[in-house]
């Protein structure tokens, strides 16, 4: 690794770990390794995703307790808590102005996924993009990653667990790290 492409390395995790608030009184320690394990398997060369993903993590590092998300916007339940065999993802809420405007943007998720935890509250876990639309739209791409197409709800979609670590990936659909254990209504996929 080169002495620029270093620093830009060291750069994007400091900014990220500015980021990272403390544990919050709304549901427990944030998943620190999150941050690590992403930033080895994204690589060195492509920091404009490592950029994103600071970003992102910046604009949402105070929406980790429920009653803020609501405040700032976030106050739409859109989903039972959701899961699959491949995992969970947790309750939907959503921001109507960003989920209507038509368009995608790194700092304005129009969903956030809170995991519910046994105390009763939710913890941020990661956020999701969506585009309203049809399968024969062009699909949407954020962080160099073209949207899937969800048939169940007509939407372009594209996670991104930027608070809880996915060993299947920072953009995969499904975390099986994510429990709906703690859910009162569920929907399972």
């Amino acid at each position: 690794m080169n002495r620029t492409t270093h620093l830009l390395a060291l750069t994007g995790i400091m900014l990220v770990a500015a980021c990272d608030p403390a544990p919050t009184a709304a549901g427990g320690a944030i998943d620190r390794d999150a941050v690590k394990v992403e930033t080895r398997r994204i690589g060195d060369r492509d920091t404009d995703v490592r950029k994103d993903l600071a970003t992102l993590r910046r604009v949402t590092a105070k929406l980790h307790r429920f009653s803020a998300a609501k405040v700032a916007g976030w106050d739409t339940k859109i989903t039972p808590c959701m899961f699959s065999a491949q995992g969970g993802m947790g309750y939907h809420y959503g921001r109507p102005q960003y989920i209507n405007d038509g368009k995608v943007q790194v700092d304005e998720p129009e969903l956030l996924l809170f995991e519910p935890e046994k105390n009763g509250r939710f913890r941020l876990v990661a956020v999701e993009y969506i585009l309203p639309g049809s399968p024969t739209d062009p699909a949407p791409s954020l962080f160099g990653r073209s949207f899937t197409y969800n048939t169940t709800f007509g939407v372009w979609a594209l996670h991104a667990w930027v608070w809880r670590n996915n060993p299947s990936g920072i953009f995969a659909d499904w975390n099986p790290r994510v429990s709906c254990a703690y859910a009162t209504d569920v929907l399972a996929m």
